[in-house]
């Protein structure tokens, strides 16, 4: 029987980004045909793939509604999907991490604002935070983050901004810039690799397309310890990214990526061959 993967992707990039196409000739390998599928596209027979890899879903916050509605629908046919489709719907809004530091993780500081229960100026002031960082629960890549001088901050701006939908407020991290972010990788529960990012002078973000450094790095064992713990806090994941920062010398986490993350498969064919190798072992667990 002929095994097709299905590489998730969004209309911006039919053909995934370079790095994930990269994958393409290793599961050929394998005799494994994995091709790139826009995740909304309306013509496409899903019963004929074997699994669905999310890849580079790129505009999911954009279309949170759509791309829920599509999840349901995959759920309903029954398609293997990694990583799961329950797991995807609950990770799409960051208030996940409210849960997590419920569980005694320790988070980056953040004020959760939901739309039925705004954040209060009051509440904000008592943070004596000298500069915020204002963000949506459902985003990706800094989209619609701000970042504020409280000093300047008005009662106005901040309900303006704070009015619709569910946000995150949190403190500008110094050591974003002077530490770097740290991401840990892991495919299948177990530890692939870790980059260190850093933004570019006098930026906060540390993505690419905003002029990010980005080197692959060696975490100490009792990081990856750290962060194993919080990559198997779900179940079933075929990859999990765990994105923190060192706070005086104690990891906080930022993000737990379990979408559409970049896996930083540039920096080396190891990484790739994992990659494809934790898929073909998703697939066959499935099968048993």
């Amino acid at each position: 029987m002929k095994t097709t993967v299905g590489l998730l992707t969004c209309e911006r990039l039919p053909e995934l980004n370079p790095a994930d196409q990269a994958l393409i000739p290793l599961f050929a390998e394998k005799n494994i045909t994995a091709v790139p599928v826009i995740w909304k596209a309306s013509d496409v027979r899903w019963e004929d793939f074997s699994a669905l890899v999310i890849r580079n879903t790129w505009d999911y916050y954009q279309e949170a509604d759509a791309f829920r509605d599509w999840l349901d629908a995959m759920e309903k046919t029954g398609a293997l999907m990694f990583n799961p489709v329950q797991v995807v719907k609950d990770n799409m809004h960051k208030f996940y991490l409210k849960r997590f530091q419920e569980k005694g993780l320790t988070i980056i500081p953040t004020l959760f604002s939901a739309a039925t229960a705004p954040v209060k100026w009051e509440m904000l002031q008592a943070q004596a935070w000298d500069q915020v960082v204002i963000k949506p629960a459902i985003s990706a890549g800094s989209f619609l983050t701000q970042t504020y001088t409280t000093a300047t901050l008005t009662p106005e701006t901040f309900y303006d901004v704070i009015s619709q939908g569910d946000w995150l407020i949190q403190p500008y991290l110094p050591e974003i810039t002077t530490e770097g972010e740290l991401s840990m990788i892991f495919f299948n529960g177990a530890f692939s690799h870790a980059v260190l990012k850093k933004p570019k002078d006098g930026d906060f973000r540390v993505q690419r397309q905003y002029g990010g450094l980005y080197q692959r790095v060696e975490p100490t064992s009792e990081l990856l310890q750290r962060a194993q713990q919080i990559a198997t806090l779900e179940n079933e994941l075929l990859y999990a990214r765990v994105d923190g920062v060192m706070i005086q010398g104690k990891f906080h986490l930022m993000e737990l990526e379990l979408i559409e993350p970049d896996l930083y498969f540039e920096f080396g064919e190891d990484i790739r061959q994992r990659f494809v190798e934790s898929v073909i072992e998703k697939m066959q667990s499935a099968r048993a």
